[in-house]
C-alpha cells in the first residue's frame, strides 16, 4: 500500500468508524459466539501471497463484528466507561503515523514535553496540591501509565525501594532478603484486584484492611492492622486509598488515613481509576479532600474523561522517588542535556522503555472539549444514574445496596442470591443490555454503570424497563415451580 492507497483506505476507514459509532446502537450489545468461534472463519496460517485490502475490509463485519462486545453501544452498562471521542480517535491516528518511541526527552522531545504540560493541565483541573505539579522548577509531576494496575505496581515498587534504604540506613545488620521478608502493603477490602496483584510481582506481604459499613476503610481500622503487625516485628511501608471502589463507588477516608501514614513512614497511593475523573467538577472535588497527604495520585482519563485507551494519569510528590527505584543508564540510551534538570526520561517512570506519544490524546480532547465540555459530560452521567437509582427505588421489589455518588448504581431484587443470579444471567441471555454483578459482604449484586458517551435517558428507561419485565418473568416462573412441588 502506497501513500496513494492510504489516502483512500483511510479516508474509508474513517467513514467506517463513524458509521460503525454513529450506529451502534442497532448492534447487539454483547455477542451471540462460543469459544473457538473465530478460528474455523479465518485460514489456518498466513497468506503466502498478499490480498487486497477490500478482502481484508469484508472480513471485518463477517468475522470480527460477530464476536465484539459493544462497549460504546449506549445499552452497555457493565464494569466502567471506556471513554472514547472523536478528538481522541483523531489524535491516535496522528500517535500512530508519528510512530516514535519516547523512552528519553532526546527520542522524540515533544513526546515528553507535551506529556509533562498535559499533567500539569489535568492536574490543575482536579485541583492537584501545587507538590504534584512538574511546573517549571517542581519536585513532583505525571506520568501517562498503560492502566491504573501499573501505576499501583510503580508506586509500590518504589516505596519498597525507598522503604528498603530508609530501614537499612537505621539498621545496617538487616540484608535486604530481611528486610523484604518483614515489608507488608495494605488496601482495603474493597480494593481492586490489581492491588494485590501489585504485591504479588512485588514478592511483598499485603493485607486487606477492613471497611465499615459504607465500605469505605476509616483511619481506626488501619491502625489497628498497623499496630498488630509493628507488634509482630513486620514494616508496613505501603497503603493502597482507593477512592470510587470498583464494586460500589465507595470513598476510602483520606483525611483520616493520610496522616496516619505519614507518622508511620508509610506510602500513601490513592488510586482514583474510575472516580478521579469526576474531580474536576467543583461539586465532587471534596472527595479528594486528604490528597495532600498523598505520596502518588492516579485516575484513568480513558474511563471517564472522553480519552480512548490507554491513558492512565499519574502524579507523585517527588519523582526522584520513583526515578531513583528504576534508573539505569547504559549508553545506548544516554543523552547530552539528560543532567540539565529541565529534561524528564519518562523511562524511569515505568515498567516497559517503550512509550507511545499518549499525551497527543489529552492535548486534542481537553481543547477540543474544554473543561466546560467534560465538567457537562461527567454531571449528564450522575444524573442519569440518579434517575436509574429513583426507577429501582420505585419499585418494592428492588433494593439499592450502595449510596449512588457517581455514575454507578448497585442494586439487586430482594432476596436470595440465586434470585439475582438468575435475573443477571437472563438479563445477559437476552443481549438487549450488558450488566456485570458485584460481591457486598455475602449479597450477590448487580452493577448498573452509566458508560457509552451517547448514552441518553431514553436508554436508561429502556434499560429499567427491560430489567423490570424480566424480574417479572423470572418471579412468576418462580412462583409456579413452588406451586407444582
Amino acid at each position: 500500500m502506497d501513500a496513494a492507497e492510504f489516502r483512500k483506505r483511510g479516508k474509508e476507514m474513517v467513514d467506517y468508524v463513524a458509521d460503525y459509532l454513529e450506529k451502534i446502537e442497532k448492534r447487539q450489545v454483547f455477542p451471540d459466539v462460543e469459544p473457538g468461534y473465530l478460528r474455523p472463519l479465518i485460514a489456518d496460517s498466513a497468506p503466502q501471497d498478499p490480498e487486497s485490502f477490500e478482502d481484508v475490509f469484508k472480513d471485518i463485519e463477517k468475522i470480527i463484528m460477530p464476536g465484539v462486545t459493544h462497549w460504546h453501544s449506549p445499552y452497555f452498562f457493565a464494569y466502567f466507561p471506556a471513554a472514547s471521542s472523536f478528538p481522541a480517535l483523531l489524535a491516535d491516528m496522528l500517535c500512530g503515523g508519528i510512530g516514535c518511541v519516547g523512552f528519553s526527552w532526546a527520542s522524540s522531545p515533544a513526546c515528553t514535553e507535551l506529556e509533562t504540560v498535559m499533567l500539569d493541565w489535568l492536574g490543575k483541573m482536579v485541583n492537584l496540591p501545587e507538590e504534584f505539579l512538574a511546573g517549571k522548577d517542581g519536585q513532583g509531576g505525571g506520568v501517562i501509565q498503560g492502566s491504573a494496575s501499573e501505576a499501583t505496581l510503580i508506586a509500590l515498587l518504589a516505596a519498597r525501594t525507598k522503604t528498603i534504604r530508609r530501614v537499612q540506613s537505621e539498621q545496617p545488620e538487616l540484608t535486604e532478603a530481611e528486610i523484604m521478608g518483614r515489608l507488608v502493603a495494605y488496601a482495603s477490602d474493597q480494593a481492586h484486584s490489581s492491588v494485590e496483584r501489585a504485591a504479588l510481582i512485588g514478592a511483598v506481604k499485603i493485607k486487606n484492611v477492613p471497611s465499615d459499613d459504607t465500605y469505605s476503610v476509616c483511619g481506626s481500622a488501619l491502625k489497628k492492622v498497623l499496630d498488630e503487625d509493628k507488634a509482630a516485628g513486620l514494616i508496613p511501608f505501603f497503603f493502597c486509598a482507593t477512592l470510587g471502589t470498583t464494586p460500589c463507588c465507595s470513598f476510602d477516608k483520606l483525611l483520616e488515613l493520610g496522616p496516619i501514614c505519614n507518622k508511620e513512614n508509610i506510602w500513601m497511593h490513592i488510586d482514583a481509576a474510575y472516580a478521579g475523573s469526576a474531580f474536576i467538577c467543583p461539586e465532587f472535588r471534596h472527595l479528594l479532600n486528604g490528597v495532600e497527604f498523598a505520596d502518588s495520585f492516579n485516575f484513568n482519563p480513558h474511563k471517564w474523561l472522553l480519552v480512548n485507551f490507554d491513558c492512565s494519569a499519574m502524579w507523585v510528590k517527588k519523582r526522584s522517588d520513583l526515578i531513583g527505584a528504576f534508573k539505569l543508564e547504559p549508553l545506548y540510551l544516554q543523552h547530552h542535556h539528560q543532567e540539565s534538570g529541565l529534561v524528564t526520561d519518562y523511562r524511569h517512570w515505568q515498567i516497559p522503555l517503550g512509550r507511545r506519544f499518549r499525551s497527543l490524546k489529552l492535548w486534542f480532547v481537553l481543547r477540543m472539549y474544554g473543561v466546560k465540555g467534560l465538567q457537562e459530560h461527567i454531571r449528564k452521567h450522575v444524573r442519569l444514574s440518579h434517575q436509574f437509582e429513583h426507577l429501582v427505588l420505585q419499585d418494592e421489589r428492588f433494593e439499592i445496596c450502595a449510596e449512588v455518588v457517581l455514575g454507578l448504581v448497585c442494586f439487586r431484587l430482594k432476596g436470595s442470591n440465586e434470585l439475582n443470579e438468575a435475573l443477571l444471567q437472563s438479563i445477559n441471555d437476552a443481549r438487549k443490555i450488558h450488566l456485570v454483578p458485584c460481591h457486598l459482604r455475602e449479597k450477590f449484586v448487580l452493577r448498573f454503570a452509566i458508560c457509552s458517551r451517547t448514552v441518553e435517558s431514553t436508554h436508561v428507561k429502556f434499560a429499567w424497563q427491560h430489567i423490570s419485565q424480566l424480574a417479572t418473568d423470572l418471579l412468576k416462573t418462580q412462583e409456579q415451580n413452588h406451586h407444582q412441588q
